[in-house]
């Protein structure tokens, strides 16, 4: 007998996204996290010394800062259970090796007023970029938290628009591209370019380049941020919330296989050979590639395109240091301290750095190492003892090594680990065995071992994120509702999952695929504004106040708002917008016209049409 309505494998902050929505809305739900922490990649953890509290491995939060279940506050995280998030006017700064530095201000115009001192031109076109990103943004951020269109429906759509069209391109573009027809400046290159590679993109990488225009503009728009007392905050009290709830989380508590059923997903059985049983569905935090280790009865085709999903072209290697002060920078910015994204940049031009990133694809390791890091003490004092510090340090780096393949990371963990110690050296003057108190470093190895089932080869975001795996086709077109094909009742969450990787929230929108097949009310629940049942009984009983006709698909989803029907010579030209705000154009010829008007005007239906005109909303 089931003791639990749901059941998930995994306490990382997507599965906890996904159960909280659950438990708040009645369910028993119960998580099985195989670590004795919960979390996952958004997890701060002592992992050195009792009182310096690190980010495993996500530390900054940028896209879940549009989701609503931030902004509307959702699940009461910031209401009632502890989270709070630290926000700085320097969302991304870059330390050159002259030691000059480079800012992005949450300020459009403060920035814009230090890349002039680089380059008037580039200065000048960065705003028109940023403005153009944030012009895109009201397309965009409505439809990210929920289930996403399939890949060929959206470009359809898109391609049916002149702003739609402009997405297209930019979409199927490299971010080397974009940043090369609007930028001069080597530096101002390099600064858009490491930035938007922390999604683990190549910057010539095609497919990607909606990225560029997306990081620039949330930047601006939503700014970046990090939980007070490191990133793990965020799963904490999303943990405080299912519990306060009636759910529960079990640690240490791993599993070995999803028991299915007549087609039908109904437990799971642990590796100490327990098994437990849920009475409406699973939740399988579990990478494209893991599926068939863990899930019986999935058809062949549907495993073969689960595990041909692509993996980013490198991984990272991560280091943390315990230090008796904050570490000193070399540059005489001092804004640079404020940086919640801070790049050392040792590059001297944009061909070199493409160079670099050409050989960590081969899996080469570069004598001239990326670098990403910060003392997170400096803006969070409770993140270590009073007047210490801490540095927090990421890199690229390949999985699989060009000489000796993965397996030679325990070999050069230490030695690779000091040689990026003294390059850093070059921007941090102390960081030396003088304030260094303890370290500890993760080869992209150690990451996929660390998070087996969601990090493979150290792909810390799941997937890579090119335009073949975007929207409903991430991972893969079968899997990109969080559904399995052929097996009921398995729901499909983690950093593989669409939208994105990284700390988005997405476990939002497998909660809204969950309660739709649960026969919940996800919009009432919570109140979204976007119920379905409101905007029919807005359309179809009363007369929406702006005027706008709007269509309906089989399951009363809104499909279109049109806002005008004009007519040419030759058409009629339908305009309005689809997903809320995406602008659609639809022309019908004669021909069209003709057919529609017979489809239409029969004489039964002609009555009918005749009868609705006149009846009151």
């Amino acid at each position: 007998m089931a003791d639990f309505d749901v059941i998930a494998m995994g306490a990382g902050h997507n599965s906890l996204t996904t159960c909280g929505y659950l438990a708040k809305a009645g369910k028993k739900v119960l998580l099985l996290e195989r670590h004795d922490y919960a979390g996952g990649g958004a997890a701060t953890q002592q992992i050195l010394t009792p009182g310096y509290h690190h980010d495993l491995h996500s530390s900054v939060h940028i896209m879940i800062q549009a989701n609503p279940l931030i902004t509307n506050d959702e699940l009461d995280l910031f209401k009632k259970y502890g989270m709070d998030y630290k926000y700085s006017d320097v969302p991304h700064a870059t330390i050159f090796a002259d030691q000059t530095a480079l800012m992005t201000y949450k300020d459009l115009d403060k920035t814009c007023e230090g890349m002039a001192k680089i380059s008037q031109r580039d200065a000048e076109a960065y705003r028109r970029f940023v403005e153009l990103g944030q012009s895109m943004l009201p397309m965009i951020m409505p439809g990210m938290y929920k289930p996403q269109p399939p890949l060929g429906a959206l470009m359809a759509m898109l391609d049916s628009s002149e702003e739609g069209r402009v997405m297209m391109d930019m979409m199927q573009r490299s971010s080397m591209d974009i940043i090369n027809t609007w930028f001069t400046h080597d530096k101002i290159k390099m600064h858009i370019a490491r930035a938007v590679s922390e999604n683990l993109q190549l910057p010539d990488e095609l497919g990607t380049g909606m990225g560029t225009v997306m990081f620039t503009a949330l930047m601006h728009t939503y700014g970046v941020a990090q939980p007070w007392g490191g990133s793990g905050k965020l799963s904490e009290s999303m943990v405080r919330a299912i519990e306060a709830t009636g759910g529960e989380i079990r640690y240490n508590s791993e599993i070995k296989r999803i028991l299915v059923s007549g087609g039908k997903a109904k437990g799971v059985e642990l590796v100490t050979g327990e098994k437990i049983m849920a009475r409406d569905a699973v939740i399988g935090s579990m990478h494209p590639h893991k599926i068939r280790q863990f899930v019986d009865g999935v058809s062949e085709p549907v495993l073969k395109r689960a595990e041909n999903a692509s993996l980013a072209a490198f991984s990272l290697f991560v280091a943390h240091y315990d230090l008796r002060e904050p570490v000193q920078f070399r540059t005489a910015e001092k804004d640079v301290e404020k940086a919640i994204m801070l790049t050392l940049c040792q590059h001297e031009s944009m061909a070199d750095m493409q160079r670099d990133f050409d050989a960590v694809k081969r899996g080469e390791l570069t004598d001239m190492m990326f670098s990403a890091g910060n003392d997170e003490s400096k803006t969070d004092p409770s993140r270590v003892p009073e007047g210490a510090g801490m540095w927090h340090s990421t890199g690229f780096a390949p999985f699989n090594l060009l000489e000796g393949g993965s397996s030679r990371w325990d070999e050069i963990r230490e030695a690779y680990g000091e040689e990026r110690q003294k390059q850093q050296g070059k921007f941090v003057s102390n960081l030396n065995s003088d304030n260094i108190i303890a370290h500890k470093f993760y080869t992209p190895l150690d990451l996929e071992r660390n998070s087996p089932n969601s990090m493979v080869e150290g792909d810390v975001h799941g997937v890579a994120p090119y335009f073949y795996q975007s929207v409903g086709h991430r991972p893969t077109p079968d899997l990109g509702q969080f559904k399995v094909p052929g097996i009921d009742s398995l729901y499909l969450v983690g950093p593989s999952m669409p939208p994105a990787g990284g700390v988005v929230g997405a476990g939002r929108a497998a909660a809204m695929v969950m309660f739709e097949d649960l026969g919940m009310d996800f919009d009432s629940t919570f109140q979204t504004g976007e119920s379905k049942s409101k905007s029919t009984v807005k359309a179809r009983t009363q007369a929406p106040d702006d005027g706008a006709v709007r269509l309906f698909d089989e399951n009363d989803a809104e499909l279109m708002t049109v806002d005008s029907i004009d007519t040419t010579d030759d058409e009629l030209v339908v305009r309005g917008k689809t997903f809320g705000t995406m602008p659609l154009t639809a022309r019908l010829g004669p021909g069209d016209l003709r057919r529609a008007a017979k489809m239409a005007l029969s004489p039964a239906k002609f009555m009918t049409i005749v009868k609705m005109l006149f009846s009151k909303d």
